[in-house]
Order: structure tokens, then C-alpha cells, then sequence
């Protein structure tokens, strides 16, 4: 029966991995479909994907995850696990295939999310997630994150105004996104060659204007 793949230690794919990360309502998912037609008008095959999720299995995941149902309550290490699960089976079967041909990739959070939310959110200690991301990435890392950064009450405010159900996640207290994002900042701290922080609080165009910026500077380096 085949299993995950784990056969390299540092990744070298010719394709491209971007990842958009931030808390609720910053406006990833807008911001995502634009990198995706950025991306596509200069020739580039992109695969558009998120986490938790991006293939039949991880997808069920995910709704575990987000369901709100009070039911059964999802304990820290069960939501820990189960983050890594969908993000092993996404790698496998969707990420890794896709730069190995040469394909770039962009996706809707990655392993950032989990020490900004487990990590920062939830007080999971980092050296766990540390532990699962060696065991589950093998070295592989994004080759640019941008990082949608804005107020926590501004963008719950975002949130609120959508008019649909909020999930399990987007129901957590102000003090659990504060949290959230001061992980993200931190990480962006850390690794300031791999992050790009945008301010989300301003005018769509004017987002979309740095993100644009942003690529074209690094397709200039990559090139």
C-alpha cells in the first residue's frame, strides 16, 4: 500500500510555494485569487489550495476541525494532530506533485498558521509543533509568505459583517486572536527573507497594489 513519501531532508522543487497567512477577516481568500491571476497572466501553472484542506481526505478534516458543534469538544492536541493529518495528506497528494513538475503553488495558510493559532492561540509549546513539522515537511517551506496583518477588532468587525455562520475558530474570544497575531508577527520577526507583512486595513486596491509589487520583485529575483 503506499504511504506518505518522506524521502529528502532539504527540498529543491523547480516549482514555487507562496503562502497567504493572517487571522480572520484580513481577506486571504480575496487577496489569493489575485496572486493566483497575477501569477497565470505571466504563463505560470498555479495551483490554488488551503489548509486545512486542499484534497478529498484533508477536506474532511477540515470539517472536523471547523465544526462548531459543542457536542464533543476537540481538545489542543486532538486539533494539533489533526492539522498535521490534513497538512501530510495535502503534501503528499497535492503540494509536493505539483512543484516537482514545476508548478507553482499558492496556498491559503500553511504551517505558520499552526504556531500562530495551536501555538499562539491555543499555548501549545513550540518545540511540539517544531517536532511535527520536521517529521511532516522533511525541510519544506515555503518560498514566500505574505503575511495579511491588521487590528484584531478591525478585522472581527469583518468578520461579523459577512452575515454567515462563523466556525469553530472565528467564534474564539478577542484575547485568542491578539494571541494569534502577535505569533504571526513573531514568526515574521524570524524569518523576515520569507515573510512579507501587508497592511490589510487599508483599501482592497491599495493591498492588492503591495502584493503586486511584492511578486514582481521577487519573479525578478527568482528569475
Amino acid at each position: 500500500m503506499a504511504g506518505c513519501m518522506h524521502n529528502e531532508t532539504q527540498h529543491r522543487y523547480p516549482g514555487r510555494f507562496i503562502t497567504l497567512e493572517g487571522g480572520e477577516g484580513v481577506g486571504k481568500s480575496t487577496n489569493l485569487a489575485m496572486v493566483c491571476e497575477f501569477l497565470e497572466a505571466r504563463g505560470v501553472e498555479v495551483i490554488k489550495t488551503r489548509e486545512p484542506g486542499g484534497t478529498s481526505r484533508s477536506e474532511a478534516i477540515r470539517h472536523l476541525l471547523l465544526d462548531p458543534s459543542e457536542e464533543e469538544p476537540l481538545c489542543d492536541d486532538a486539533e494539533l494532530l489533526l492539522v498535521f493529518a490534513a497538512r501530510a495528506q495535502h503534501l503528499d497528494r497535492k503540494i509536493r506533485p505539483a512543484l516537482a513538475r514545476g508548478a507553482w503553488v499558492v496556498c491559503d495558510r500553511f504551517t505558520d498558521a499552526t504556531f500562530a493559532y495551536q501555538g499562539g492561540g491555543r499555548g501549545i509549546d513550540a518545540s511540539r509543533i517544531e517536532r511535527l513539522e520536521t517529521f511532516v515537511q522533511q525541510g519544506l517551506q515555503p518560498d514566500l509568505t505574505l503575511l495579511l496583518d491588521m487590528p484584531v477588532d478591525a478585522a472581527q468587525q469583518r468578520v461579523i459583517q459577512r452575515g454567515i455562520e462563523r466556525d469553530r475558530f472565528e467564534r474564539e474570544h478577542a484575547a485568542f486572536f491578539d494571541a494569534v497575531r502577535h505569533a504571526y508577527l513573531k514568526r515574521a520577526s524570524e524569518a523576515p527573507d520569507r515573510f512579507v507583512i501587508i497592511d490589510a486595513s487599508r483599501a482592497l486596491a491599495d493591498v492588492q497594489a503591495d502584493i503586486r509589487n511584492c511578486l514582481d520583485t521577487r519573479l525578478a529575483s527568482w528569475s
